[in-house]
């Protein structure tokens, strides 16, 4: 029969039913579920989907990218042009042809940010779809790898240390399993749970001793249980519910935001001033404000968040080709940005590839007794194997007879950031019991009151600890990592070990290891200073491995700081010290974390480079968190960025091409921005003086309509080499300063070109000074006047992005991409012809006279010269161009 989905799940009587009774509720059994219940569990209890993070249904889509503060007054001048051209007059002057080429401006801007937008979805998703979150469960008695929105009701699923709880679970074994369940609760300390305690009622559903839940994850230990909830039915997808669906805005969203309003206030200010001036000096105010709206049209950039998703997904999907996979579109601006990179040490500066060079006694003499503990510890713990541990597994069975080593398990104390050090008890086929202990080695000379010497176990004095010390340091300056292995013999009550019961124990030798830098990390540490990026080393590893390290790939024997000098400090200290060093040693995650924030706060963009789940913290803090494909879970998933393999050359690689995103952003933005404020200032000059309105409103909108056409080619453009060295942060205020240097250039041959077309060259067309003639030829006067401040101001437009898209001097020092140069050049040649056309007859423009052409060349080779030279000075002063 088929049952009704879950809206509301029990946690109460999940946390109180027996494991046969969690198996019934949900049809499953230890062995898993059948690809047939699998289906039936999705219809009855739902998919494994949070329901705000559902796509934005397409009509939604289509609205915003229609209805924008540019296109609404598109669509209100078009209104206003239906009724006054096409309603209002008589039946054989209505002219519909106004108004038609407004719907066209709205169709092509709308349709083009519409297509780009579905585009941006798609390409998100697909980047997303290359770094998947996994999670093992049991089907048809198999384990399977398989994407978290893939389980369901019923799934039994198989926890490990680093993994991230793909949805609430109802324990059924676990063995030394901690949990964070810091995004639910916000407590900073991992919580035990366990599978044997059925509880009653409790306080809150995340005191469940064996319940665990979506957003939180796997510290250490293991366990296997039923999920009992999915998707929006979870604990987690109920506070979802709860949230706003508005997510925090990033500094290039805040920056987009800005620019728009900033537009806005120029056309607040701009479109009346030409409406009050037309009107009072041509008389005709319902011309004056149309033209006045046009105005206000040809001051924004109706293209701006077509072109802008453009850039954003040409960049990702470039990115994606070289190993770097985008989550988060909006974060490209943020990537290009990072002037501070803090990474961790091993498997980033080093080649994540740990090799056991030497398992020695206290003495320092080879013992392969120290490895067969060492071996026991790593074997038997259930948190995350992690590299070490795998070097002493492999290491062991290369020189030992691991078969014959043969021990059962009876408890452990998984590893943690604060103590730095792991247990396990094992017993022997004799009864005997022994906590084998292994942890960094100043953690291990704490705990230990005894040292083996030669099997013969003494106090561990003073002198013998200095001792140890010695060749410790010995071997941490030829670059190895050493940690200590110590053991007691019958600890404490079988079932009631704790880390109280890690004390007064034998210290029997040491484990070296060898962790090398890899052979690109000295190149692309160069590469990244050169590119205005600095590199902090923020690791938990001591101090003499760390400076071994880094000597080799070029960081220098620069001062080192401990994590212990800072437990004590005040975040203004910290602050100066996070500044002013860049190689931390033995930090825990919540310092790490805090040298991050500090570091933004005091304005740098921060990217976090991190891998383990001792690095989420910090990569949630940082601008951009930067992890691998080979991350655990609950580090892939609090990252922006992804990189496909764990190397820095990848990494600046990406932060170059977030540069260029951004730089051909700013190159439209700014460029139209300074062309369109110079048009519209030119505007203004020409209404005092004219007898007649220096360009129609539609031809105001055609010339738009043809400029924006042209800026498409911009995303396929690339950025001079100079331009990617420096990190580039987003100023609205900039864009401002941008305009007023250099919008007014344009307008000088504007007005050049409106004293020549006055004075010169109409008059000796038309055969006459404007006041002189007929009507019939006083409208001639005007279309030749039209058509000429049109193709000059299309050809200084166009031309414009040429000289402003690089500090150097145009076409000759740095030159357009092919794309870009073709389209920009037809749209040149397609305004130059329009004129001489029919349609050019309907905008109202007349046709030019062979002597303007030669004017034409002149004034836009002095106006390139010009802005050239103003973009020298605007540089001098404010140290940028884009």
């Amino acid at each position: 029969m088929k049952q009704t989905k879950v809206t509301k799940t029990n946690y109460s009587l999940f946390a109180k039913q027996t494991a046969n009774g969690i198996y019934e509720t949900f049809k499953t059994s230890a062995l898993g579920l059948s690809t047939e219940q699998v289906a039936e569990a999705k219809e009855t209890f739902g998919e494994n989907k949070i329901p705000y993070k559902k796509s934005t249904p397409f009509f939604v889509e289509a609205l915003k990218a229609f209805i924008t503060p540019f296109t609404l007054v598109l669509i209100g001048l078009g209104i206003i042009s239906f009724i006054t051209e096409g309603i209002l007059p008589e039946s054989g002057e209505k002219d519909f042809f106004g108004s038609g080429i407004i719907l066209v401006m709205v169709f092509v801007s709308g349709t083009m940010t519409l297509v780009q937008s579905v585009r941006s979805n798609k390409a998100a998703e697909k980047l997303k779809s290359l770094v998947k979150v996994t999670a093992t469960v049991r089907r048809d008695n198999q384990y399977k790898e398989i994407p978290m929105e893939e389980i369901v009701c019923g799934d039994v699923v198989k926890l490990s240390a680093g993994d991230m709880i793909p949805a609430d679970i109802r324990l059924i074994s676990a063995k030394d399993l901690f949990i964070s369940q810091s995004a639910l609760t916000g407590e900073s300390y991992p919580v035990e749970k366990s599978a044997d305690k059925l509880n009653g009622k409790k306080e809150s559903e995340t005191s469940y001793d064996n319940l665990v839940f979506m957003g939180s994850n796997v510290i250490s230990g293991s366990a296997e249980g039923v999920v009992v909830a999915v998707g929006g039915n979870t604990l987690f997808g109920d506070v979802a519910k709860s949230l706003s669906d508005t997510p925090v805005q990033t500094s290039f969203e805040l920056g987009i935001r800005k620019t728009s309003f900033l537009f806005i206030k120029f056309m607040a200010l701009m479109a009346p001033t030409v409406i009050v001036i037309n009107g009072f000096t041509k008389g005709d105010w319902m011309e004056a404000f149309l033209f006045g709206l046009s105005v206000a049209v040809g001051l924004t950039p109706e293209m701006l968040p077509m072109i802008v998703t453009t850039n954003l997904v040409k960049g990702a999907t470039g990115m994606a080709k070289n190993g770097t996979i985008i989550k988060n579109l909006n974060a490209i601006q943020n990537f290009g940005a990072i002037d501070v990179l803090c990474t961790d040490k091993t498997g980033t500066l080093t080649q994540d590839k740990i090799i056991l060079e030497y398992h020695l006694d206290c003495e320092g003499e080879e013992d392969h007794r120290v490895l067969k503990h060492a071996y026991l510890n790593s074997y038997y713990q259930t948190g995350l194997k992690n590299l070490i541990d795998v070097a002493i597994i492999e290491s062991t069975e290369q020189e030992l007879d691991t078969s014959n080593i043969r021990y059962k398990k009876v408890d452990e104390i998984p590893f943690d950031f604060q103590r730095r050090r792991m247990s396990v008890v094992v017993e022997d086929h004799y009864g005997k019991t022994q906590m084998i202990t292994k942890g960094a080695i100043e953690e291990m000379l704490e705990i230990s009151s005894f040292v083996d010497f030669k099997g013969e176990v003494t106090e561990l004095t003073n002198e013998v600890r200095q001792q140890v010390l010695r060749k410790v340091q010995e071997l941490n300056e030829d670059g190895l990592r050493v940690i200590g292995v110590a053991q007691k013999t019958n600890p404490s009550v079988v079932g009631e070990f704790s880390i109280a019961d890690e004390s007064e124990m034998v210290l029997i030798g040491y484990l070296a290891f060898l962790d090398p830098p890899k052979e690109t990390t000295k190149q692309a540490l160069k590469a990244l200073k050169a590119n205005g990026v600095g590199v902090k080393v923020l690791t938990g590893d001591n101090a003499l491995v760390t400076k071994s390290v880094c000597k080799q790939v070029g960081l220098g024997a620069e001062a080192i700081v401990h994590g212990e000098e800072l437990i004590h400090l005040t975040d203004e200290e910290l602050m100066t010290i996070a500044e002013k060093y860049n190689i931390f040693v033995k930090l825990n995650p919540q310092q790490k974390q805090k040298i991050t924030s500090l570091l933004r706060e005091n304005g740098h963009t921060v990217g976090f480079l991190g891998d383990g789940i001792n690095d989420a913290p910090a990569m949630k803090a940082a601008d951009v968190g930067i992890s691998v494909d080979t991350a655990v879970d609950i580090a892939k998933e609090s990252a922006d960025v992804i990189l496909l393999e764990k190397d820095l050359m990848i990494l600046e690689q990406g932060i170059l091409s977030g540069r260029e995103t951004f730089g051909n952003i700013m190159k439209y933005i700014k460029a139209t921005a300074s062309s369109n404020f110079g048009n519209m200032f030119s505007v203004l000059v020409a209404s005092s003086f004219l007898p007649f309105l220096p360009m129609l409103p539609l031809q105001i909108l055609f010339l738009n309509l043809i400029y924006d056409i042209s800026c498409i080619s911009i995303p396929w453009d690339r950025m001079d080499k100079e331009y990617l060295e420096k990190p580039k942060k987003w100023t609205a205020s900039s864009i401002g300063k941008f305009m007023i240097w250099l919008g007014p250039t344009s307008s000088v041959f504007d007005i050049t070109t409106y004293l020549l077309m006055y004075f010169i060259i109409c008059p000796a067309v038309v055969g006459g000074d404007y006041h002189s003639l007929s009507a019939s030829q006083q409208a001639a006067f005007i279309a030749i006047f039209h058509a000429g401040w049109f193709v000059e101001s299309l050809w200084s437009q166009t031309l414009v992005l040429h000289a402003l898209r690089t500090p150097q001097i145009p076409f000759i020092q740095s030159r357009g991409s092919f794309i870009m140069t073709v389209i920009t050049t037809l749209g040149i040649v397609i305004g130059t012809l329009l004129p001489f056309t029919r349609f050019g007859k309907n905008l109202g423009l007349g046709i030019l006279p062979n002597q303007y052409w030669l004017w034409l060349v002149v004034t836009i080779f002095a106006y390139l010269l010009l802005v050239t030279l103003v973009k020298k000075m605007y540089i001098q002063r404010y140290q940028e161009l884009l």
